[in-house]
């Protein structure tokens, strides 16, 4: 393959890299501002629990803002160059990242515990009403009990009758056999029997109430969702309340207590925040919460890292006028070139001015093409280097001959070869 060939395969391909990635950070604006949404919106339902809408709005704006800010600052800065300024940004950063990620902790932590509290809920549910029918079931032994002992009872008292053993007949002259005392008490035995009949058919009925009531449980248990499942099951509780509660006020008995059974709006309530939410972290909410905000960090730094704003032709001739005056390049440890700006020994002795290329430096470093590594050094930003090469050779075309000429530009030149882009 010949050298030309090559050569259009690498123009060709950094062309098609160069596409990708342009779209690339094309996108990440729409994405940046997607994800402050999603996390300003997560970060207002926490704060809106807590204060008062109108603010926790205020506040969710200022607390995003900040986020992106500096975090396009500081990779703009580097933390020898000005320390104070750059902790004031760091600081200021994971002020306004704890706040996000603490609120829309709040938010995430009621999708992620929605399905184990009504879990939670119904579990509670079923043991409130097992626990009430239990109850009744115990109601139900105790008063057969208490009327098989009455019959028990009136039975011994009918014998002792038919007997004359009776305490009230000792002395009478009541004959032995069915006589009308012995009839007295065998119509009592008869009523007592005959209640004890009507407390069975009334049981039946309780029973088949609580069957009801456990296949309404279980009917909702299966779609905790649905609103009339619910109400059935209301309906059915409250049915099985009245018959025993009817039970008990006709047999003088302790009443029992019914557990309180809300609405299904109630049943369905998400989580209220708290801040006892955090006696019992949920590692996955706090990991969601944490992610958005960290995927508005990475893009909104690689956004500023990658992607400075566009030079005019004007300003890119002041750019490649004022650099080229400088004669110490390097390529530093982050694989950048970096040159110092203070003037050498010889340039103070012989009083040269600096001033047009300490204008240039500081212009660059201001519109992000430039990055201060200290107080006398600076390093290239990735889109300076195809700015400055198309100067070189735009210059190189017009005079040839000043490829010949010594010079400040030469360093230049020569530290861009090594970089690749000459």
């Amino acid at each position: 393959m010949s050298t030309a060939a090559a050569w259009h395969i690498g123009q060709w391909l950094n062309t098609v890299q160069s596409t990708f990635v342009g779209l690339l950070r094309v996108w990440s604006v729409p994405i940046v501002l997607l994800l402050s949404f999603a996390s300003g919106y997560t970060t207002y339902y926490g704060l809106s629990h807590f204060i008062t809408a109108w603010i926790a709005l205020v506040i969710t704006i200022a607390v995003q803002s900040i986020v992106v800010i500096c975090t396009l600052e500081l990779a703009g800065m580097h933390w020898r160059a000005n320390p104070p300024r750059f902790l004031m940004v760091v600081l200021s950063l994971l002020v306004a990242l704890t706040v996000s990620v603490s609120f829309s902790y709040f938010k995430f932590y009621e999708f992620s515990q929605r399905d184990s509290m009504l879990i939670q809920r119904q579990s509670q549910l079923e043991a409130a009403v097992d626990t009430y029918m239990t109850a009744v079931v115990g109601l139900k032994s105790q008063i057969t009990a208490v009327q098989r002992q009455r019959i028990e009872q009136a039975a011994e008292q009918a014998t002792q009758a038919y007997l004359g053993s009776l305490p009230a007949m000792r002395g009478s002259r009541h004959p032995i056999g069915k006589g009308p005392v012995w009839g007295h008490y065998n119509e009592i035995l008869q009523v007592e029997q005959a209640k004890l009949k009507q407390l069975e058919s009334r049981f039946q009925q309780l029973e088949a109430d609580s069957t009801a009531l456990r296949g309404s449980l279980k009917a909702f248990a299966a779609k905790m969702d649905d609103e009339a499942r619910y109400a059935r099951l209301l309906l059915d509780f409250q049915t099985l309340q009245t018959s025993a509660e009817t039970l008990v006020s006709e047999h003088g008995l302790s009443p029992i207590v019914p557990p309180r059974l809300g609405s299904h709006a109630e049943f369905t309530q998400g989580v209220t925040p708290s801040f006892a939410m955090w006696d019992n972290v949920s590692w996955f909410a706090l990991a969601c919460a944490s992610m958005v905000d960290f995927f508005v960090l990475v893009l909104s730094y690689r956004l500023e890292f990658t992607a400075p704003g566009p030079l005019t032709e004007e300003e890119k001739d002041l750019a490649y006028q004022g650099l080229r005056q400088f004669g110490e390049f390097t390529i530093n440890k982050n694989d950048e070139l970096e040159f110092v700006i203070e003037r050498t020994e010889l340039e103070r002795a012989r009083r040269v001015s600096d001033w047009s290329r300490m204008f240039a430096v500081a212009f660059l470093l201001n519109r992000g093409y430039l990055r201060k590594m200290s107080d006398r050094a600076v390093e290239f930003a990735p889109n300076l280097y195809p700015l400055i090469a198309e100067r070189m050779n735009l210059n190189a075309r017009k005079s040839p001959e000043l490829k010949v000429l010594p010079g400040p530009e030469d360093k230049l030149a020569e530290a861009l070869r090594r970089k690749g882009h000459g």
